[in-house]
């Protein structure tokens, strides 16, 4: 049996200095967020920079893999996870939210993405998914005193649960078949010319299925619009963007490594939740006014495209996936520094008419504003653009033109409430003037604006990062 501890170490570390930093939080009577939350920073940067040297191979006899996919992905969900607790500092000081757990709940969440990245198991990725769960439960309800924030986290709770039993029965049911959990093993199993048992089929499609909540797609998309809106706005950045991209790349590892032979039967499943993602989350959108509403219902668009990616099954889509989602998780964090920012008289505002004027109140808020809505729209030369066109253009080549045609329209139709925020910015009279934003807002919102507006100037290198990533989870 082989055990590597050397492929683990990332995880070992992060688990080891959430353990210390727990202690050290509970030890002493006076406030701890800040320390706390900046040592919870550096564990998860020295963990990130152990992804990057790290090795490949496997460990735990097989069951766990480091590969360039997870070293990409892992580092991507690292660094949204990162950003996430700066947009939370400022935040949870003025909204009485200052408790050393919140910053600990969310590094053993990102431990379980990590876990989650690196399955080669589906005991393993049930592990990964439920350490990821768990903190999520906890820091969606963390506003105790708001009704919102407690029914925001008992339904994630709730709808969570059902996924993860979705996802445990369909994990028996191809164990019940193959006689094994592993993914290689698997992957040995239906790599014959007879045909597959209708049952690995349901067992596949429960686990898409119990994947699918996580990544809130369509129709497994229920809670994301009320926990988006219910959980203080830090926690629903932070579940727009770290567990999305570790879910998405378990859902790719999923399907292209142990079911990788069976395309043909899982394929048009990720065709049809993709088709219903892009189309509900261009059309449910159009009427929000809360921007958080809005953002959850953007989100769920976004999966759709990004699950194209997935569907192509060719290292060109996976490749277009993985672009897709570091430019969404750049966007997005871009997005939501902004709303957190969004404070009138030490007030939260949430609301699209609490834009109104922001071009001439706050211009620089509003610039970085503009650029991520017209980047989320899709539109040239911004980042958003090209991640569309990686994923369409992946499509397009495999000949499902169903997806890119759909895509293309769907794009048309969300750009409406894009330019609408645009439009409330710079044309409607001013709602009056927002409070000024923590430098640490500020900084987010430009190293994610200039990310998004440069990226066409300097594509290569994400690119190749991409490419490399796609044909080591292929190649494996």
């Amino acid at each position: 049996m082989t055990m590597n501890w050397t492929l683990v170490l990332p995880e070992l570390v992060l688990a080891v200095s959430g353990l210390l930093i727990l202690l050290a939080g509970v030890i002493p009577k006076r406030e701890t967020f800040f320390p706390v939350s900046m040592a919870v920073i550096g564990a998860l940067l020295l963990a990130a920079v152990l992804v990057i040297v790290q090795g490949t191979g496997t460990a735990f006899n097989g069951h766990y893999v480091a590969d360039g996919f997870s070293a990409f992905m892992k580092v991507l969900a690292i660094l949204a996870a990162a950003v996430g607790l700066v947009l939370a500092l400022d935040f949870n000081e003025r909204e009485g939210l200052a408790r050393f757990e919140y910053s600990v709940l969310v590094l053993f969440a990102t431990l379980g993405m990590m876990v989650m990245i690196s399955a080669n198991d589906l005991l393993v990725l049930y592990l990964g998914l439920e350490l990821l769960s768990l903190p999520l439960y906890v820091i969606a309800a963390f506003n105790r005193d708001s009704g919102r924030s407690a029914e925001a986290g008992l339904k994630y709770f709730v709808l969570g649960a059902l996924a993860s039993g979705l996802l445990l029965y369909g994990s028996s049911l191809v164990y019940g078949f193959a006689g094994s959990t592993g993914f290689d093993q698997l992957a040995r199993a239906f790599n014959h010319e007879q045909g597959v048992y209708a049952g690995v089929v349901v067992g596949i499609v429960f686990v898409i299925a119990g994947l699918a909540f996580k990544v809130s797609a369509v129709p497994f998309h229920m809670w994301t619009p009320d926990v988006y809106e219910g959980a203080p706005t830090p926690v629903t950045a932070f579940f727009a963007t770290a567990p999305k991209v570790a879910a998405i790349a378990l859902l790719a590892r999923v399907l292209y490594e142990p079911f990788g032979d069976l395309a043909p039967q899982w394929q048009q499943v990720i065709v049809l939740i993709s088709l219903l993602s892009m189309i509900l989350g261009a059309f449910a959108a159009l009427g929000q006014q809360n921007i958080k509403r809005l953002m959850a219902y953007s989100s769920i668009g976004h999966v759709g495209y990004a699950l194209m990616g997935v569907a192509v099954g060719t290292d060109i889509g996976l490749r277009g996936l993985i672009v897709y989602m570091a430019i969404y998780v750049a966007m997005n964090l871009g997005t939501f520094a902004v709303l957190i920012a969004m404070r009138r008289q030490g007030r939260a505002v949430e609301t699209v008419a609490d834009l109104a004027g922001l071009g001439r109140t706050a211009p620089a808020m509003a610039m970085w504003m503009a650029i991520f809505m017209f980047s989320m729209a899709g539109i040239p030369p911004l980042a958003g653009f090209f991640g569309k066109l990686y994923v369409f253009l992946a499509a397009v080549q495999a000949g499902f033109w169903t997806l890119a045609v759909v895509g293309v329209l769907t794009s048309v139709v969300s750009a409406y409430y894009y330019l609408r925020i645009v439009k409330v910015m710079y044309f409607d009279a001013a709602a009056g003037a927002l409070d000024e934003a923590p430098a640490s807002l500020t900084v987010v919102m430009a190293g994610a604006g200039l990310f998004t507006l440069l990226f066409a100037l300097w594509p290569a290198p994400m690119l190749a990062a991409a490419q490399t990533a796609a044909l080591a989870l292929l190649g494996g």
